[in-house]
């Protein structure tokens, strides 16, 4: 496999040690999402974390963004510990963070007005992202105009202008039709191995995550959900996500790693179905 190509000499992105995140609920119970979790992430690696519904994948987005703070453990970006928003990530959500009334051009623009660079550069440098995500003739579209692949096309237009070094994705691709979906795994890939940066990419389809990743993460049912299992994904790149999928290799793979998540999804599902039933 293709080594990840990277200047930076440090030997994390992102390292959680024994991160813990608890939330007070309303009855004054404690709930804890996640649980002692540790993950290193190298500069320019692509990692997938995959897991049933409510597990937390999402809130390790979140302390790896500086959006939460874990309640104990800890949190290093290029081992550096973090404080407050990791200003050297991008994240890119499930939802649509376009402003509708915006244009395509202007929705990519706005990511670097709001750091003070100035207008005519701003749309200039725009305009070349767009062109990279293949929209270079939408950029006067508003979000209405475009469909749902093409509006995932700003969104990743709008974070990698900013040029951060590690990408925080959750589950970008949910709500995309299955060709459209595998359309823009090709373009992410296409996209990161001209630039490599570190990639924390959160799925529900495990598929996906083997198709794009370089490791793939699982994690247990909540709550106190841990990360239960890390696999390195050796099917060679560049990879094109439909020819991948066919091979003997990824059969494998998914097989080995599902015979490990199966039945944490089932309890996630167990799970769910008893908290509706209490609420109800």
């Amino acid at each position: 496999m293709e080594e990840p190509k990277s200047t930076n000499k440090t030997s994390t992105a992102v390292a959680l040690q024994d991160a813990t995140v608890a939330f007070r609920l309303a009855e004054g119970r404690v709930y804890t999402a996640v649980e002692k979790a540790n993950l290193n992430v190298a500069p320019g690696e692509f990692v997938a974390i995959v897991g049933p519904t409510g597990c937390g994948k999402s809130t390790l987005l979140n302390i790896a963004a500086g959006l939460l703070a874990p309640a104990a453990g800890s949190v290093k970006i290029f081992d550096a510990p973090l404080s407050g928003l990791n200003r050297q990530a991008g994240y890119l959500f499930q939802a649509d963070a376009l402003f509708p009334w915006k244009t395509a051009i202007d929705n990519v623009a706005i990511a670097l007005e709001i750091d003070g660079t100035p207008r005519r550069e701003a749309l200039e440098r725009a305009q070349r992202f767009l062109a990279q995500v293949g929209l270079g003739a939408f950029s006067l579209r508003y979000p209405h105009m475009l469909s749902g692949g093409q509006r995932k096309r700003v969104g990743l237009a709008q974070v990698l202008i900013r040029d951060p070094k590690i990408l925080l994705m959750d589950e970008p691709f949910g709500p995309l039709d299955a060709q459209t979906r595998q359309i823009m795994g090709n373009l992410l890939l296409e996209l990161w191995s001209a630039d490599r940066k570190a990639v924390l990419f959160v799925t529900h389809d495990l598929e996906e995550a083997i198709s794009l990743a370089d490791r793939v993460v699982i994690m247990s049912a909540g709550p106190s959900a841990r990360i239960i299992g890390d696999w390195r994904v050796t099917l060679p790149r560049p990879r094109d996500i439909t020819e991948v999928k066919l091979t003997k290799a990824f059969h494998d793979l998914h097989r080995e790693i599902w015979d490990a998540l199966k039945d944490e999804v089932m309890k996630g599902y167990a799970q769910t179905t008893k908290e509706m039933t209490e609420a109800s």
